[in-house]
């Protein structure tokens, strides 16, 4: 069987190649081979490729610049996932999308359950809610993801920059109002793969999921987890930046972020038994990763 994956450069198309494998041939295409904003050449692909599984990893994530390429993001984001979903149920293919928390404001203060009514803040949050809503217009087998702050050992994330950063500064000013589920690229891979192993089910059950790390963190949390990590991973306390509280406020982006993104991942665990590890330790087998592969945690990685 095949399964198409749109969006191999990607931090999780990157790691679907290898999570994916056991279930037949992945066919992982970048942007060069498969242009989302362009309708007719994901309808040539998919029927040229014929997948049993089309998985898509691609997207328009860089939340600031979406605030000044809304049309392309929605092209890519609200329109393209539809076109998938048609070409899957034509197919008879099951069609995994992933989506975001950012499609709700952040203003509840309890977890986000999958029912409850989306309302994005910003550009980006719009583009993927229309997204989720043209997979469920279409039907099919289909599962939506909604995930949550991803990071990975490569491409540009909240992780490596910290990394970078705290190598350069003495202190970094990191947001302390800003709640979410920090999740490893990889580990939602592997999840995605445990969730194809029950296939029988997507049919019965196709919908929207919330599947990201057990447990939240502030952002300032989470730096100050990744920095302390770094240090006893590095054997080196020295050379690391403190990282100093501060508020939204005080750190205007061009694109405005939900303040509380914790979503309840109940329903993922009780239909298909899938449940993610805590966020720490996924930053730490990432960051293990990244002192085995790379220089990024030696003792003299810094500029």
């Amino acid at each position: 069987m095949r399964i198409l994956v749109p969006g191999r450069n990607g931090q999780v198309g990157w790691e679907l190649q290898a999570a994916l494998a056991p279930f037949g041939t992945v066919v992982a295409l970048d942007r060069s081979q498969l242009d989302l904003a362009d309708p007719d050449a994901i309808r040539r692909v998919i029927r040229d490729t014929q997948p049993g599984i089309i998985v898509n990893a691609a997207g328009y994530t860089n939340v600031d610049k979406v605030e000044s390429e809304p049309g392309l993001a929605m092209r890519i984001n609200g329109v393209a996932p539809g076109i998938m979903a048609e070409e899957a149920k034509r197919l008879g293919a099951v069609f995994i999308h992933y989506s975001t928390d950012y499609v709700f404001d952040g203003a509840l203060n309890r977890p986000y359950l999958e029912d409850d009514a989306p309302c994005p803040v910003n550009a980006y949050g719009h583009t993927k809610l229309a997204g989720e809503r043209a997979i469920e217009a279409v039907g099919g087998q289909y599962l939506i993801l909604r995930a949550s702050w991803i990071y990975s050992a490569r491409g540009a994330n909240f992780v490596l920059t910290i990394l970078r950063l705290a190598r350069e500064k003495p202190e970094l000013s990191v947001v302390t109002d800003q709640t979410g589920s920090p999740t490893w690229a990889r580990a939602l891979a592997q999840a995605t793969a445990a969730l194809l192993e029950r296939k029988e089910a997507i049919r019965q059950h196709s919908g929207i999921y919330h599947l990201a790390a057990a447990g939240h963190a502030s952002r300032h949390e989470f730096a100050s987890a990744i920095i302390r990590a770094a240090r006893e991973l590095s054997g080196s306390v020295d050379g690391w930046a403190q990282v100093k509280a501060i508020t939204s406020d005080q750190y205007p982006l061009p694109a405005v972020r939900p303040l509380y993104l914790v979503t309840d991942r109940e329903k993922v665990k009780t239909v298909f038994g899938v449940a993610m590890t805590p966020w720490r330790a996924q930053l730490r087998s990432c960051l293990q990763e990244l002192g085995r592969t790379t220089k990024t945690l030696a003792p003299d990685a810094r500029n």
